[in-house]
């Protein structure tokens, strides 16, 4: 319950609300406050400290929480340092740690499409031309599932992340499948689209579904019912990539018509059309807290986009061929692009200045991510090697070198001690911290 009122704070009112518990967000940081409202309703709020480093005062910033925060009275301040202490330290795990090669799982006997983990790293899913998808376990490398059903390639696979119990599968048979994870029993059958499906994807919590099509459409799909929700028409040419944002309230697709749409999830209404890009759309991401998002373009730029307004704010420059990937940090503070010309750029958000450029690679880089943490970039190319960067002093930390043929996929776990990488010689390689 809550301390009772000391004369240095007797000032405060007493509050509508009361503070249930603290909950912890690791990456970005963050605090969730838990409460109860007067009529006994629970409700959360989330307190973001995207501004946190290892190196932050956890007493300076639990004194500005309690100021700024009527939930949090004083009281808390000793239970406060010691949650904040902890997002310090995981913020700098895994910092100076080595990857090694873990498992190398040759997956399916025609070539990967696509792999993803769920979200603690200990299950991942593989894609592929034979039209199926397996579930794997990470550490022992035994294959749990195989998904049978699609009568073509499956081309986009994905957990129900945070939950990890479903999967969702895109296929060139224009269907997606929704799957049971431990099971690998199909659950739902979504038809609709007119050609093939290429991007897929849950919101994030968990309800419904997302596909993008070549027939210039998105749609929006119940994972409950199975019931179709909403067509996202208004493309004019193949949506390629879509994302949703923190609270699965938005969308984004990009499309090959080379603009980017914000649409609103539940009436399915178009809220802007992003307009600017030269070229066609490859990669498009929201910033965690969703007031931004980046596109990456053939154009050779990557675009950042007020949310809010849809309007531009800032063209990223530099690269001297296609843009191919573009992610932010977790905290939204840094943005990485990864282009043909074979070299990453870092580029800080708010000055849209390039702060680094990683060279190395040998040939194009098509996918990159930051690590969980913030402090690595990891970038996979057409040259067969998977690298790990320092992108505060853009140098190259790591070569994952193993794969025979080009590396298309690559992802971090949730916690940023492992990592996959999926590559045309057939083969999904995980790799972990030492």
């Amino acid at each position: 319950g809550c301390a009772r009122p000391t004369p240095q704070h007797r000032h405060r009112q007493p509050a509508p609300m009361r503070l249930k518990r603290f909950l912890l967000r690791y990456f970005p940081p963050g605090i969730i406050l838990e409460y109860e409202k007067r009529d006994g309703s629970t409700h959360m709020k989330e307190i973001n400290l995207m501004e946190l480093t290892a190196e932050s005062s956890p007493g300076a910033i639990a004194d500005q929480i309690i100021r700024t925060e009527p939930l949090v009275s004083p009281a808390r301040r000793p239970q406060l340092m010691r949650l904040l202490g902890r997002l310090c330290t995981q913020l700098e795990q895994y910092r100076t740690a080595d990857f090694s090669l873990s498992k190398i799982l040759r997956a399916h006997v025609l070539p990967l499409t696509n792999c993803a983990f769920n979200k603690n790293g200990d299950r991942f899913v593989t894609g592929s031309y034979d039209r199926t998808c397996k579930v794997w376990d990470t550490d022992s490398g035994a294959e749990l599932h195989t998904l049978e059903g699609h009568s073509n390639v499956v081309y986009c696979v994905a957990f129900n992340n945070p939950f990890g119990d479903k999967v969702v599968t895109g296929s060139f048979d224009k269907t997606a499948k929704v799957w049971s994870a431990s099971t690998g029993e199909c659950l739902h059958t979504y038809r609709g689209h007119r050609t093939e499906i290429v991007c897929a994807s849950f919101d994030p919590n968990g309800s419904t579904i997302a596909t993008g099509s070549m027939d210039h459409t998105a749609m929006l799909w119940d994972v409950e019912t199975g019931a179709a929700l909403h067509t996202l028409a208004g493309h004019t040419a193949e949506i390629v990539t879509l994302d949703f944002n923190q609270t699965g309230r938005q969308i984004i697709t990009g499309s090959f018509d080379n603009t980017v749409r914000v649409w609103d999830v539940r009436s399915g209404a178009c809220v802007h059309t992003l307009k600017g890009h030269l070229g066609e759309v490859s990669a498009a991401s929201f910033n965690f807290e969703g007031t931004t998002c980046i596109s990456g373009s053939i154009d050779r730029t990557c675009k950042i986009w007020d949310v809010a307004s849809g309007q531009c704010i800032g063209t990223l420059r530099g690269h001297t061929d296609e843009v191919l990937d573009v992610a932010f940090n977790p905290q939204g503070t840094k943005i990485v692009t990864g282009s043909a010309d074979g070299t990453a750029r870092v580029f800080s958000t708010a000055t849209k200045a390039c702060t680094a450029i990683l060279v190395g690679h040998s040939s194009e880089i098509s996918k990159v991510a930051f690590s969980p943490q913030g402090h690595k970039v990891l970038t996979a190319s057409s040259d067969k090697t998977a690298r790990l960067w320092d992108p505060e002093e853009a140098k190259a930390l790591q070569v994952l070198e193993g794969h025979t043929d080009e590396i298309f996929s690559c992802a971090f776990n949730y916690s940023g001690d492992a990592i996959i990488t999926g590559s045309k010689d057939n083969t999904c390689r995980i790799w972990r911290c030492a």
